[in-house]
């Protein structure tokens, strides 16, 4: 297989970060994306090649695809771009990441697993904060409960939006709540479960968001239900009910998208020096059976950068099976213990 691989989206928020991690680890990744003149510029200030493409063009995107390896996928919205790359993938034999957090982004590209298998391709949705870390911990924990039947997964996020983070939360508020039920993804109301999560820093309450898991973890666990959390402030709460009818709308969320890219240029170094992300999970079972692990780690940008770059690696130089993965499906559960500032407590038995 080649060993070139892709970066496309390079000229977002988290594309220039992964970019510049890149090239500080010695890489030499192909730099892509639609608008000519950004890709060019980081292209030229990083001593890269680059290609300029659009995703609505599928011909053109098969032909830039030529001679690549693996294509890291990082312009979002996904729920209009990853389908498209991840076909062009498909066609080529090039295998496929994204860090997407889109629950029905995660379900299109599983619906692909079988076509995957046929075309000897990776496909791995995901490969970022959401959902490295909570679905690294979530197959932790589900490995100590044979007989789960439940799966809840929380998050302290860092602090601070990227534009193309803030997109993707504004068509989750359009969706609503969102978990997994009886092995299904049902709609729920914004907020319909509360848990107390005994995360690093201490324990907080957290209430129930449409988080990525709700999709993923079904597959790496096979747990049939999954519910998924942040601790949100109530002003947040009544806010995400308040929001979602709004958001419903297309002309709203588009303005909302540009009042977004105006508005937040994402979290400078310094603050994300400053900043760490802490995950919880909990398997349960019917019998009362259950375990327990949380872990901290540096502000999801970062991590998202480091766990891209070690994803890819494994891709092109492991022989993975071919078909759609979680990350703990495809690099083991273990994973997110390889990132950098990652501090694991648990897998432990509760009572």
């Amino acid at each position: 297989m080649d060993t070139t691989w892709m970066l496309y989206g390079a000229n977002g928020y988290t594309g220039r970060l992964i970019a510049h991690l890149a090239v500080e680890r010695g890489h030499r990744p192909l730099l892509a994306g639609r608008s000519a003149a950004p890709v060019a510029a980081l292209a030229a200030e990083l001593g890269l090649e680059h290609r300029v493409f659009d995703l609505t063009d599928a011909a053109a995107v098969r032909t830039a695809l030529a001679g690549v390896g693996a294509v890291a996928h990082c312009a979002g919205p996904f729920s209009a771009t990853a389908v498209p790359l991840a076909e062009a993938c498909l066609a080529t034999g090039t295998h496929y990441l994204d860090i997407t957090g889109e629950i029905d982004v995660f379900e299109q590209l599983h619906a692909r697993d079988g076509d995957a298998r046929a075309a000897g391709v990776v496909l791995l949705p995901g490969a970022g904060f959401d959902v490295v870390p909570t679905d690294c911990l979530a197959a932790m924990v589900a490995a100590e409960v044979p007989g789960a039947d439940r799966l809840d997964l929380a998050v302290l996020p860092g602090r601070g939006l990227s534009p193309g983070t803030a997109r993707t939360v504004l068509e989750g508020l359009a969706l609503g709540g969102r978990a997994r039920v009886g092995g299904r993804i049902v709609p729920v109301p914004p907020g319909w479960r509360s848990v107390r999560a005994d995360f690093p820093s201490g324990p907080r309450t957290v209430h129930s968001i449409p988080w990525g898991d709700v999709a993923t973890a079904h597959h790496s666990t096979g747990i049939p239900g999954t519910t998924t959390y942040a601790a949100l402030p109530a002003a947040a709460r009544r806010a995400q009910s308040l929001a979602a009818p709004l958001l419903r709308r297309p002309a709203v969320r588009r303005a909302a998208g540009l009042l977004a890219d105006r508005l937040l240029p994402g979290p400078d170094r310094a603050h994300r020096a400053r900043s760490r992300a802490e995950v919880w999970a909990r398997a349960s079972a019917p019998s009362g059976e259950a375990a327990t692990a949380a872990l901290s780690c540096p502000d999801p940008y970062d991590l998202t950068a480091d766990s891209v770059l070690r994803a890819v690696t494994l891709l092109l130089a492991a022989d993975l099976p071919p078909g759609t993965h979680t990350p703990s499906t495809a690099f083991g559960a273990d994973f997110v213990t390889t990132l950098d500032g990652v501090k694991l407590t648990g897998p432990t038995p509760t009572p």
